[in-house]
């Protein structure tokens, strides 16, 4: 059985979810009460890993207006009835990405009411913010968090973050590539493997079900589209159309965003690319694609710009901090 064919049994054995297409067009995002959304997608940050502004850029607009900031790349999925609040992604912006998440939906749980991590790789955006569960910030108690077994190991025998094993801040739970692991009574995640630079870790993605729900797919980082077919065996296209939300690596948005740079060696679909390559797909399945994960220098990182109207003409989304998708409401039961 081939890689893709186990992934999608996968799909197949797991948790049920609906098909039909239900986010908002053109970023606009539907705003509902926690008695009709029973489980909630939450963007809490859009960026790459350093998010912005950066150092060593003192002209980015993001210094004067604050407004303009932006935080790495993570979603938080919280189900209303059990109060659970899951992490994907521990990003060195985690502090002020709970707060906004406290804001939305409040919690009086354990451990600043994270119930859960996963991880999709150790590249800094995407894990550094761990260390606000040890004993100099949260000191948390048995925080699950969920890593392949590379990234397992990096965190279990590498300070400062075999510490927070040690501590027993951080509860690690080995994840296996393409097999589903049910979290709650109506949650379960899949972590598929990604091509991507893995000095430290292998790298995946999500997709994210919800029985008698909707599907989520969160893809922040990968060098290819074209590579995850030869090495992985899988189509991002197929991939795409199985869900109802695609979060998908949006780095840079063309060629000729680094001047003076080889961007040929800096491997990211590009958002041109990737809206060429689903140009075929339904209206519905267009609309469902959040190109998320942009670079500082990404003109999509600015609403008003030229080439978020282009993505948005196009049919596609950009998914923007505080967004909120529904997952499960009353409906769908």
């Amino acid at each position: 059985m081939t890689a893709k064919h186990r992934f999608y049994s996968a799909l197949l054995i797991g948790p049920l979810f609906g098909i039909v297409a239900a986010c908002t067009s053109h970023g606009e995002v539907t705003s509902y009460g926690p008695q009709t959304c029973q489980v909630e997608l939450i963007i809490l940050g859009a960026g790459q890993d350093a998010g912005a502004p950066q150092f060593g850029n003192p002209d980015d607009p993001a210094w004067q207006d604050p407004d303009l900031r932006l935080t790495a790349t993570a979603l938080a999925v919280v189900d209303q009835a059990s109060g659970e609040r899951y992490l994907f992604e521990a990003t060195p912006h985690i502090t002020e990405q709970l707060n906004r998440l406290d804001q939305i939906v409040p919690s009086t749980g354990p451990n600043e009411g994270v119930s859960g991590v996963f991880l999709t790789h150790a590249h800094i955006g995407h894990y550094a913010g761990l260390m606000f569960f040890g004993r100099e910030v949260a000191g948390a108690s048995g925080v699950p968090v969920f890593a392949m077994p590379r990234m397992y190991s990096y965190l279990e025998t590498n300070g400062p973050w075999s510490q927070l094993v040690d501590l027993n801040n951080i509860n690690l739970i080995q994840l296996e590539d393409q097999t589903p692991i049910r979290v709650s009574d109506r949650l379960s995640v899949i972590p598929f493997r990604v091509p991507h630079r893995d000095e430290f870790s292998e790298t995946v993605g999500f997709t994210i079900e919800v029985m008698d729900g909707k599907a989520a797919l969160f893809l922040p980082d990968i060098d290819s589209w074209e590579d995850l077919e030869t090495e992985f065996d899988m189509r991002i296209d197929e991939l795409v159309g199985q869900v109802d939300y695609a979060f998908i690596d949006a780095t840079f948005y063309d060629d000729f965003e680094l001047p003076g740079r080889d961007m040929s060696l800096i491997p990211h679909p590009r958002v041109t690319e990737s809206m060429d390559r689903f140009s075929a797909l339904s209206a519905e399945r267009k609309a469902g694609i959040h190109f998320i994960h942009y670079n500082h220098t990404n003109p999509i990182r600015f609403a008003d710009s030229a080439q978020t109207q282009t993505v948005l003409d196009r049919g596609f989304n950009v998914a923007r901090e505080g967004d909120r998708h529904c997952l499960s409401s009353d409906h769908d039961k």
